[in-house]
């Protein structure tokens, strides 16, 4: 029995450390999973916009779809690297215990992670600009973006590539280290805005009155003022000058990716008001 005393020892000790490796990676994916819970159930930062009931609670609603994915994916990630962190650490230890050599197994991984980091420098570099993109919110599924190589609505999002869908229907696949400026429409609010063109001698209290009317009226309507438009319209008065016309411009912020619509019921409503005042639009230059 005695010969066998340091063998049982020993697969005692291995149990012990695959035990203890397991615990740790458990307790370290519950730490994670309660982080990431933290992380994905925020306070609104949206407070601005606190006169415009539903559509406060729109975006709300939008930030924190979008804070929980950026969550989940992170939380993903991160356990994933836990565990291998963790389960490689028991594995050396275990080997060590057997008097196994690690020393040259360390030098075969760092070699080939070398020769791997070589070969796999675009994946790399993908994989660490998606985890920025992620943390820092850039963009998110549903999002309209620029992204420099296409112009579409975030489809998918993953650590290596994002996927567009572009107005013509086409999907593009957009490699994340490849994109170097986002331009977001989708981010907090948008904003509509419509430039009115009129004849040089048309009165201009006249129209601003008219055009503060249509303001009004599309801010006093609940199927805008609950779901699309997050503030009255403002009319910022004369904006542009030419010997034929003046412009002015009347502009209202929107839920996000919204602006399209709101500008086209603003453009339906200005027309209206002003045929019926009897003041003629003019084409500008």
């Amino acid at each position: 029995m005695g010969a066998f005393a340091p063998i049982i020892a020993t697969i005692i000790t291995v149990a012990l450390i695959l035990v203890i490796a397991l615990i740790v990676r458990n307790i370290a994916k519950r730490l994670i999973t309660r982080v990431v819970s933290s992380a994905s159930t925020g306070s609104s930062i949206t407070g601005r916009f606190r006169r415009s009931g539903a559509a406060t609670e729109g975006i709300d609603a939008l930030l924190n779809e979008r804070r929980k994915q950026r969550a989940e994916t992170m939380g993903s990630v991160l356990k994933h690297i836990s565990s291998v962190v963790i389960m490689g650490t028991a594995v050396l230890t275990v080997l060590d215990r057997l008097t196994i050599p690690i020393a040259p197994l360390l030098t075969s991984v760092g070699i080939l992670g070398v020769a791997i980091g070589f070969g796999a420098q675009e994946l790399v570099k993908d994989f660490i600009a998606g985890m920025f993109m992620l943390l820092e919110d850039q963009y998110g599924v549903g999002d309209v973006i620029d992204a420099g190589a296409a112009v579409g609505t975030v489809e998918a999002v993953t650590l290596r590539v994002t996927r567009l869908r572009d107005a013509d229907g086409r999907v593009w696949y957009v490699r994340n280290g490849t994109i170097t400026r986002v331009g977001n429409e989708s981010q907090g609010w948008s904003r509509a805005y419509l430039d009115v063109p009129v004849a040089w001698n048309t009165d201009v209290t006249t129209v601003r009155a008219i055009l503060e009317h249509v303001a009004e009226e599309i801010w006093a309507d609940a199927d805008f003022r609950e779901t699309l438009i997050v503030q009255e319209p403002d009319v910022f008065g004369v904006e542009q000058l030419s010997d034929s016309s003046l412009v002015f411009r009347i502009s209202a912020k929107t839920l996000p990716a919204k602006q399209a619509q709101v500008a086209r019921e603003l453009r339906l409503r200005v027309k209206t008001a002003l045929d019926s005042a009897g003041i003629p639009m003019v084409a500008t230059a």
